[in-house]
């Protein structure tokens, strides 16, 4: 290498630097951690946890920028491919607009909640076999695609949605999220005979606080008859189930308690999903993000503890989905915290009466109703203007997101609620300083060592490390 000296403290160099000029972006980040700092590629999600007192020689060192150099494209191809080249494969199907609950945070408005109209048996298999056509045409042949009968309530349709999973069990794979009010022993032993991915809600560990929120339409709390579906989904043995609590200002305190619950339950999986502010209702909600934080951190934590002391997991799937984005961004299972988010390119929403959504949290806004299932190509509904209004917001356009270096491992979500907030898409979702914890703490177990305790068995089968420094 050439070398001229300009003066005593300063060398003239041909090579290239990190941050400067042409040189690699790896930037800097303090993840809580009292040994560990990252640092960050930005644009191309790759990273590198290194001690403290190394730092300096880290950010000089010729040989991790020329290992970095020589794989960073394909680093770029798998952002680039995970973010714009993915085809739908999962879509979700609203058999039924009515719901025999009225959640004061509920995304879908309640006139259509209440007065809604279900689907017909007849168009409900008119519009699987129509799906199954385009799936055949657009996924490879042994992939099976993934149906998710969601809501409102699609109990209520039952006898319409067992039809259907006794026609084309075969084909899809199927899901039901429910408030598992109408879930009785013989319905739950049909889910459970075609291997049916069931979703639970539950907001609370006891009925004073899961009813706050989740109510019938005469006032009614749930809690007692969701207990009783667990019970016999434990009673079974079955594991192909998950619950998901809404995390709301009124019952964020009791996290801890909620996941010693789920724990004690032997729930295998939970979702910890913060309110989605999408309508005004929601938004009286809304805890604070330093306040969810705290909470939800200690969630984990506690997930952590239990399972040193029994041995069984309790995944918490939002957050462990952001564990897997850090460690293997193609390998993450949802696809809400990555921009542009899966709605309307990795899945997408059928209502009851065939009109399709990018996600099922903008039915109810028509303006991004791209088509109907009954009357307009799939392919074309995809290309539509209301779905691409979706599908090309990019966390580069939105402030200040563009200049975040975590932007790929969180993803600025949620679309429909950033407009139902701000009426702009381009514009960060509500719990922005929430996600950045938890990427903070995220790398901290990382750091520790203690990843996979958060993360599904076998979540890295069939996976290889691209690039691995151990020392500068």
């Amino acid at each position: 290498m050439l070398k001229s000296k300009i003066t005593n403290s300063y060398t003239l160099s041909k090579r290239d630097y990190f941050n400067t000029g042409d040189g690699v972006q790896l930037y800097p980040i303090d993840i809580g951690h009292k040994h560990y700092i990252g640092l960050i590629s930005p644009d191309t999600a790759f990273w590198s946890l290194v001690k403290k007192s190394q730092i300096n020689q880290a950010l000089t060192s010729i040989s991790f920028l020329r290992q970095f150099r020589k794989k960073e494209k394909s680093f770029l191809h798998e952002m680039n491919t995970l973010r714009f080249k993915l085809k739908p494969s999962a879509v979700y199907f609203n058999p039924t607009d009515r719901c025999n609950m009225n959640c004061s945070y509920c995304y879908i408005p309640d006139s259509l909640r209440k007065n809604g109209k279900h689907s017909s048996t007849q168009n409900i298999l008119k519009t699987l076999e129509t799906l199954q056509v385009y799936f055949k045409s657009s996924l490879p042949e042994k992939q099976r695609p993934q149906i998710v009968f969601h809501g409102a309530e699609p109990m209520l349709n039952k006898k319409a949605i067992f039809s259907a999973l006794d026609k084309f069990g075969e084909y899809f794979r199927f899901g039901i999220q429910t408030n598992g009010t109408l879930l009785d022993k013989q319905n739950i032993d049909f889910l459970i005979s075609k291997g049916i991915s069931i979703g639970l809600s539950l907001d609370g560990h006891t009925a004073k606080v899961a009813n706050r929120l989740r109510k019938t339409w005469s006032r009614q709390g749930v809690f007692q008859k969701v207990i009783e579906a667990m019970n016999h989904l434990r009673l079974r043995g079955y594991k192909n189930y998950s619950v998901i609590c809404t995390v709301t200002r009124e019952n964020m305190s009791s996290l801890v308690k909620m996941v010693e619950f789920l724990h004690k339950m032997e729930v295998p999986v939970c979702i910890l999903n913060p309110v989605r502010c999408t309508l005004p209702e929601a938004r009286k909600h809304k805890p604070l993000d330093s306040e969810l934080a705290k909470y939800y951190l200690e969630a984990l934590d506690c997930t952590y503890e239990l399972y040193k002391k029994t041995g069984r997991k309790l995944i918490i799937a939002n957050f462990a989905n952001i564990l897997v984005s850090i460690i293997a961004p193609a390998g993450r299972r949802l696809m809400c915290d990555i921009s542009p988010c899966g709605g309307g390119r990795c899945f997408f929403a059928i209502s009851s009466n065939g009109d399709l959504f990018p996600c099922s949290e903008f039915i109810g806004l028509k303006k991004f109703k791209g088509g109907n299932i009954f009357e307009d190509d799939i392919n074309k509904v995809l290309e539509s203007k209301p779905f691409k209004f979706v599908t090309k917001r990019s966390i580069e356009n939105i402030d200040p997101c563009a200049h975040c270096s975590i932007r790929h491992f969180c993803g600025a979500p949620c679309p429909a609620e950033a407009y139902g907030l701000h009426g702009n898409i381009e514009t960060r979702g509500a719990f922005c300083r929430f996600y950045e914890e938890q990427v903070r703490y995220a790398f901290c177990l990382i750091a520790d060592g203690k990843e996979n305790a958060y993360l599904w068995d076998n979540w890295d089968k069939g996976m290889k490390a691209t690039l691995g420094i151990t020392k500068f």
